[in-house]
């Protein structure tokens, strides 16, 4: 029998399987909200898996292994169908189990409340080479039960290809280990955003459709969330306005009046250089690269702003600490300190808050990116959000509010 994959795998999850099929990624990173057939598109990636590696045998988690069988065990069997293969598969209930006839090729199905039963599993011939970790945000010790299971199901692959699934419906707030895993980037890695928006009307129904616009209509951040997969934070973030995508080369190129930030740090409070450009009449802020480190002297620190600034661009620091920005300027650099007055750590983060948007690329500036992205308010000891801001983790938003003081210290910025 022969199936078209095109009617299996939704159009959205084209790239992600191609990239599987010519080994540009070992790892998918899958993240969406409900209907985006994420879900469907692992289970069948697996089946593929074990077809074009007969020695291969993949292992399925959840948190609980007491929810397996009525989710990701009923998920691998709608694949099995969907491909026309039920009738080459055996299904075991005890432990789950799905078994290829043809070659005994087994997919696992385990629960990481008892890790130890991963170890103990042993293939009667080759190796596990396929992982896949549904609603992956639910895993209790998070990266690191990543990371052991790896540890652990791969021993014995060689140098044989292997691939690791993770899946989940992105929490609302920025700082679960899941949204934080999939903001990283790794060689080998591919994260891949998708929402029930990506797939083929007909495969949804018109049931979920109308739930869905309704929800849509009534409750727009609980759809935001729910069915667009978007992290709207918990309530207690600072910032609603964060973009986290690549800023090009020629987009750089054509940043008229580029400047930098610094936060004077050294140890434990790091050192923190940006650089950031400001578009008015979009009121969009770019912030493009980054660099920061500890116990460095300003010799040092300088050296590093040198290789990173265009000749003559404008730093603006941190009023503390005079006697750096002096130091930068006999090294060759135009640094001056940034004003200060009463209250000007909330104003310019009000300002910051009020922009349309603050676009930060996530790999050339990872950590800053972090930062605007899980800073919130103090939050009461009954829950109520205070409007307080920490006074911690904040050190590259230091240095943009510095970077931006001249702009938003303007009457009418």
């Amino acid at each position: 029998m022969t199936v078209d994959l095109k009617n299996v795998i939704g159009p959205g999850f084209y790239d992600s399987h191609r990239a599987v099929r010519e080994q540009r990624a070992h790892t998918l990173v899958e993240e969406g909200g409900r209907g985006s057939l994420k879900s469907s598109f692992c289970s069948v990636e697996i089946v593929l898996w074990l077809l074009k590696w007969p020695q291969s045998h993949a292992l399925v988690m959840r948190q609980m292994g007491n929810t397996l069988e009525d989710s990701v065990y009923s998920q691998m069997l709608w694949a099995v169908a969907k491909l026309g293969m039920s009738e080459h598969f055996l299904e075991k209930k005890s432990p789950l189990r799905l078994i290829y006839k043809p070659t005994g090729q087994t997919i696992y199905f385990r629960g990481l409340d008892d890790e130890m039963k991963i170890k103990g599993i042993k293939p009667k011939f080759g190796y596990i080479g396929c992982l896949w970790f549904e609603e992956a945000d639910q895993l209790r010790r998070g990266e690191n039960a990543v990371l052991s299971v790896k540890q652990s199901a791969f021993r014995g692959s060689g140098s044989n290809p292997t691939l690791t699934l993770i899946s989940f419906n992105p929490p609302a707030n920025a700082r679960n280990w899941a949204n934080r895993y999939a903001r990283e980037q790794q060689p080998g890695k591919l994260v891949h955003h998708s929402s029930y928006l990506d797939a083929p009307r007909d495969w949804l129904g018109k049931e979920f459709l109308d739930g869905a616009d309704w929800l849509r209509k009534t409750k727009p951040l609980k759809y935001r969330h729910m069915y667009l997969g978007e992290m709207v934070g918990s309530g207690t973030q600072v910032f609603d306005n964060i973009l986290s995508r690549k800023i090009t080369a020629k987009e750089i190129a054509g940043f008229d009046n580029i400047i930098s930030g610094v936060d004077w740090g050294y140890y434990p409070d790091p050192w923190v250089f940006i650089r950031t450009y400001y578009h008015a009449a979009t009121r969009t802020l770019y912030i493009f690269d980054e660099a920061r480190g500890n116990k460095m002297q300003n010799a040092v620190t300088a050296e590093i702003v040198k290789g990173r600034v265009a000749p003559g661009e404008l730093i603006l620091a941190d009023l503390s600490d005079e006697k750096a920005c002096a130091d930068y300027r006999s090294y060759g650099l135009r640094c001056w300190p940034a004003r200060k007055g009463p209250g000007s750590r909330e104003l310019g983060v009000r300002w910051l808050q009020g922009l349309n948007a603050i676009v930060i690329d996530p790999v050339k500036c990872p950590c800053v990116l972090q930062e605007f992205l899980e800073w919130e308010y103090e939050v009461a000891p009954d829950g109520t959000v205070l409007g307080t801001l920490m006074d911690a983790n904040d050190h590259g938003i230091d240095a943009a509010r510095y970077a931006c003081s001249r702009i938003w210290q303007r009457k009418g910025a």
